[in-house]
């Protein structure tokens, strides 16, 4: 199929695309056989119209349409072998020339990857945390499991940090009550969080039967972020007692006998856990010392669109949740910000992962990477450990959604990510040498 390439700016380009009616022609007579099936035209069977009567009915421009229609994805993909450009995007098409019985030409504009020099992988240094130590983490881990199996003995005390207290609490603006700041028998361990500003400070020290009244800010219900006056009154206050940490415990909880035995395997799971943190953290700032060194523009309208995408898909699913993006904001543990700098952090975000996508995209095709049938079966034997399912879903999930190629492209990242971390140069912050691996590619394909 003939195509002509015009490049309309450095990541822009048209394409003028040739459909000669010798290779219309089977899709036209599949619209034609499409069509009789689904029509009845009295005095002939269905299936059996005529071609000509279908011309007559629906008009032969219809059926060219259909045609071609079905025919341009094939010619596009060819066009793209042909002029070895790497589209980003869906592309704008124009049926230019529609000659019967003779040839179809149109045009496809699409946004393309710029050209861009890949930087040298010996120049890229990252600084990466050390390793926590083990000990410390297991037994911070241990201390949890025990405040899990704690039990409750209420006490004839005042309330102290770590403590469960049971309250009532009563919201008021300007005297009259509000109702769905209203709650009794609350139950909340101490030092815990999660609760509105000042109710701990209110409560540590008071005895069950004793009130304190704050002010503070409702995290939720109808009057969610306005202003509001507290009266907490403290019903019960109950010490929490610890399990003690002996073999009876570890049998308990795990499928070992002895609190060594549950120690060391707690340990080699700790340890494993903290290597992978550091290598994730890792490969993350050496992909973006690759990003920033790369000096990579992605095209404006590829950008927005996949931007759109992704503020499209968090909007849905916030809204899915039942939450507001400012109440999202204010549930977070973690100091999120104003909208406005949520998104300009999810938008950043996406950019710097779109570049580097290109970046190991074009590093795989310089280096000549390549993919193999058994690459694809450990990624789905993987993803069926990690989910709990069988490698034979994993890959039924596959066919039937088409992942084929986008699992093999992110196995040929992972690939070309390998080559750059061999040569970056990574330490810790106390500039001890970190060794990084290109990450399992079931690691980072995208959730479902």
């Amino acid at each position: 199929m003939p195509s002509t390439v015009e490049q309309l700016n450095p990541s822009r380009v048209k394409l003028t695309i040739e459909i000669p009616f010798a290779d219309l022609k089977p899709h036209l007579d599949k619209a034609y056989r499409e069509i009789a099936s689904q029509v009845s035209i009295p005095g002939f069977r269905k299936g059996k119209v005529p071609n000509l009567v279908i011309d007559q009915r629906f008009g032969r421009a219809a059926v060219l349409q259909e045609a071609i229609n079905a025919a341009l994805p094939t010619a596009y993909e060819a066009a793209i072998i042909e002029s070895e450009i790497v589209p980003l995007g869906e592309p704008a098409i124009e049926v230019t020339k529609l000659e019967d019985g003779d040839v179809i030409e149109f045009t496809a504009e699409t946004d393309v990857r710029p050209e861009f020099s890949v930087p040298d992988f010996a120049k890229l240094k990252a600084t990466v945390e050390p390793l926590r130590e083990v000990e410390a983490e297991v037994a911070e881990r241990i201390d949890l499991l025990r405040r899990r199996f704690a039990t409750s003995v209420e006490v004839d005390r005042a309330a102290a940090d770590g403590d469960q207290v049971v309250i009532d609490l009563v919201g008021t603006r300007d005297g009259e009550p509000l109702e769905d700041a209203t709650a009794d028998g609350v139950s909340y361990v101490l030092g815990s969080g999660g609760m509105i500003d000042g109710l701990e400070e209110a409560v540590i020290g008071l005895k069950a039967g004793d009130t304190a009244e704050f002010s503070s800010t409702l995290v939720g219900g109808a009057f969610e972020g306005e202003p509001a006056d507290i009266k907490v009154t403290v019903k019960k206050v109950n010490e929490q007692k610890l399990p003690e940490l002996d073999d009876e415990f570890a049998s308990m909880i795990s499928e070992f006998d002895t609190v060594e035995e549950m120690k060391d395997d707690l340990a080699k799971a700790v340890e494993q856990l903290l290597a992978n943190e550091q290598q994730a953290e890792g490969r993350n700032k050496v992909l973006e010392a690759l990003v920033a060194a790369a000096e990579l523009e992605l095209p404006e309208t590829f950008l927005s669109s996949q931007l759109a995408a992704q503020r499209s898909q968090i909007e849905t699913q916030l809204a899915q949740a039942g939450l507001t993006l400012e109440r999202y904001l204010t549930q977070s543990q973690d100091d999120a910000g104003t909208p406005e700098e949520f998104w300009k952090r999810q938008d950043e975000g996406l950019e710097r992962a779109l570049k580097a996508q290109l970046i190991l995209d074009k590093i795989a095709e310089d280096n000549e990477v390549t993919t193999e049938q058994s690459d694809l079966t450990q990624l789905i034997v993987s993803k069926a450990a990690a989910n709990g399912t069988s490698p034979e879903q994993e890959l039924q999930h596959m066919m039937e959604h088409g992942h084929a190629n986008e699992w093999l492209g992110e196995i040929r990242r992972n690939k070309a990510l390998g080559l750059v971390l061999d040569k970056a140069k990574i330490v810790d912050t106390a500039g001890k040498k970190v060794t990084l691996t290109a990450p399992e590619a079931a690691d980072t394909l995208p959730e479902e």
